[in-house]
């Protein structure tokens, strides 16, 4: 693209992405390189700058605790990275790892090709520069003006479900007056408003906030209500390690005739405990999936339990693996025969980033959602249409940046 093209282009707005921290899949891919047009265009750009800020999302209510963790919040100050140009071009997107050590690289970016460390059909080329991952791939599509999904193969994206994330334990707040199940009710009835159609419902409450017994009522009687009262809407839960495998089962037989799009988390995942539950659901003639692989996630086995085909769908954050990086682990999940939903708790950033991958690459079942607002980006283009999420065709990940950097 001519540089007068390129910046007539660039008035359509720019887009964005998110970085974060965990272990990596990737590797350095510079040798492997089989130039492309698309990659011929990056060379023309420089790095000129990369400048560092803050944006703030705002979630409609509290989120509450989960099995493990206490009081999430009203939405988080995400710190994210703007990567300039010489000719104009800005991609941003929040950062994966800490600011500190991202800054320690900078110096080795400016200056270079864009095309010297991102290829439109790799991603980014070098793993030391992985915490710029996600905005790279923002900065890609900005400047060859494609969506990110298309950047991945797919001029039209696979479009797939789409799942509220935010139902925790809010029944059991405000501490001094517990609003119990009808909060859990009203939260759905919201979230049903927003679009979604499936609800994922944090369950162990007997972990650390309530007798076991008294808790696992609880888990038992929120689950059942919402199914009664949402009967055009799938339910999953997520246990986030709370249970041991009997007290999960001892959950299953509790909501028997309930049907669970899937089970996540139950416990800390192992060979042993996993058997033992896909043998029970076998057994009972229940029809779920096993996720896992959101919390410490050893990707090794977890590809072991997928190959033993005790787990079905790969839950490593988007961040945590980083996009590059999610890219090369999705065409081996096909191979295995497993599904994936990457992680996208906390930003609505995240799960924007996953639509565009879910989009490209297809082999994901489901999209986690976190309902959110922001004065510091314009998140309107993202759609909600029959229960899925529906990314934008415009370039980038299709986030504008309305906050001044």
């Amino acid at each position: 693209m001519k540089r007068r093209t390129f910046l007539q282009a660039l008035q359509v707005g720019v887009a964005s992405a998110t970085l974060f921290n965990g272990k990596s899949h990737g590797m350095d891919l510079t040798s492997l390189i089989d130039r492309t047009s698309a990659d011929k265009e990056l060379a023309y750009h420089r790095i000129q700058e990369i400048k560092f800020s803050t944006v703030k999302l705002n979630y409609p209510r509290l989120v509450g605790k989960n099995a493990r963790l206490d009081l999430h919040g009203y939405g988080p100050t995400v710190e994210i990275c703007c990567i300039i140009t010489d000719k104009g071009a800005m991609g941003w997107a929040s950062l994966r790892g800490s600011k500190r050590d991202a800054e320690k690289i900078v110096n080795e970016l400016v200056g270079k090709k864009v095309s010297e460390i991102f290829a439109a059909h790799i991603g980014t080329l070098q793993e030391r520069y992985i915490p710029f991952d996600m905005a790279l791939h923002d900065l890609a599509g900005i400047i060859l003006q494609k969506p990110v999904y298309a950047l991945l193969g797919k001029e039209k994206p696979f479009i797939t479900d789409y799942y509220s994330g935010m139902i925790y334990f809010d029944d059991l707040e405000p501490a001094e007056k517990p609003a119990g199940i009808d909060r859990i009710l009203e939260e759905c009835r919201y979230d049903y408003g927003v679009g979604y159609r499936q609800f994922k419902l944090k369950i162990g409450r007997g972990h650390k906030w309530m007798p076991f017994e008294e808790g696992l009522r609880r888990d038992i009687e929120v689950t059942k209500a919402v199914n009664e009262a949402f009967p055009d809407c799938e339910i999953l839960v997520d246990g986030n390690n709370g249970f041991s495998a009997d007290q999960f089962i001892a959950y299953l037989k509790g909501i028997s005739g309930t049907k669970l799009f899937w089970i996540e988390e139950p416990f800390h995942e192992t060979v042993a405990d996993y058997q033992k539950l896909r043998h029970y659901i076998r057994e009972e003639g229940i029809e779920t999936l096993l996720a896992d692989g959101e919390a410490d996630p050893d990707q090794q086995f977890l590809k072991e339990l997928i190959q033993q085909k005790l787990l079905d769908v790969h839950l490593t954050d988007i961040e945590g693996l980083g996009f590059t990086n999610w890219r090369r682990l999705m065409p081996e999940l096909q191979k295995l025969g497993a599904q994936a939903s990457p992680h996208a708790w906390g930003s609505l950033l995240k799960t924007n980033y996953t639509a565009h991958l879910a989009g490209g690459l297809g082999n994901t079942v489901t999209i986690e959602g976190v309902t959110s607002s922001s004065d510091d980006v314009d998140l309107s283009g993202y759609t909600i249409r029959d229960g899925k999420l529906i990314p934008p065709s415009t370039p980038g990940f299709g986030m504008p940046l309305l906050k001044k950097i």
